[in-house]
């Protein structure tokens, strides 16, 4: 199938910080969202879209491991934009502190399939990956949204204007190395959920079923996992009875999903 085209964001995200800033960019210039995790779960082996003059193409996500989600490479990969002449294209990467060299590895990925990267930026948002760390205290969580929406706003004002050659991101201590090596290792060891279980607490109410990304889980009383994961957390993160727990390592942590958001559950 061939889609219409029209300005349109392409989104990814876990619990929901991402999705806040694609929608803050789609609420103000009337672009459409199109869920990466959806497309890919399609089944389609081509994402193609036709597109006309002067439309603009958006790629909104969070940062793993210093680098873009397994699923939205993916989804490039599988992109096929036709009738594309210099359009205008940006990407938002949401952070819990960093991203490295995440813009410049999609970058490439993207003129790989003869597009152009005109504008990018990295916002940082509360953390949720309990899995290294934990949480951020409250003060933090009420501390970064807050800048994160003037930052928001700001990019929505670069993007309206269609400016070229603007690249705000914090790409934090020696990007080449995180990027370059912790990222790498990232998608060859962290990506089993062999260590994923619900705990004594879970109720069998499905949620996790319903917000995986690759939906990998099943409930049948309990979650199974399958062998797909993005390590977005959002399991983890939307029990409403902190049931879900990955090793040894969860069980005393907090869980974060932005208040922002309404997703269907």
């Amino acid at each position: 199938f061939v889609f219409q085209g029209e300005d349109m964001i392409f989104y990814f995200s876990g619990t929901g910080n991402s999705l806040q800033a694609a929608k803050s960019i789609s609420d103000y210039s009337g672009e459409a969202l199109i869920s990466i995790a959806e497309r890919i779960n399609s089944g389609e082996k081509i994402f193609e879209y036709n597109l006309k003059e002067n439309e603009t193409i958006g790629f909104v996500f969070p940062v793993y491991a210093w680098g873009p989600p397994g699923m939205v490479l993916d989804f490039i990969e599988k992109l096929k934009l036709n009738d594309y002449n210099n359009n205008y294209v940006f990407s938002v990467a949401t952070c819990g502190a960093n991203i490295g060299n995440t813009m410049k590895f999609l970058d490439k990925r993207l003129s790989d399939k003869g597009l152009k990267l005109c504008s990018a930026f990295s916002v940082v948002m509360p953390n949720n990956y309990i899995i290294i760390g934990d949480v951020d205290t409250k003060e933090v969580e009420k501390e970064k949204p807050e800048k994160a929406e003037k930052e928001i706003q700001e990019i929505i004002r670069v993007i309206d204007r269609r400016e070229a050659g603007v690249f705000k991101l914090t790409k934090g201590f020696l990007p080449i190395i995180t990027t370059g090596v912790i990222n790498s290792l990232f998608n060859k060891y962290a990506l089993s959920t062999g260590q994923f279980y619900a705990d004594d607490k879970c109720t069998g109410c499905g949620i996790c079923e319903r917000v995986c990304n690759t939906k990998t889980i099943k409930v049948d009383s309990k979650p199974q996992w399958g062998d797909k994961c993005t390590q977005c957390l959002a399991c983890i993160n939307y029990c409403p009875v902190r049931a879900i727990q990955y090793g040894k390592g969860t069980k005393n942590k907090g869980r974060y999903k932005n208040p922002k958001v309404s997703i269907s559950i």
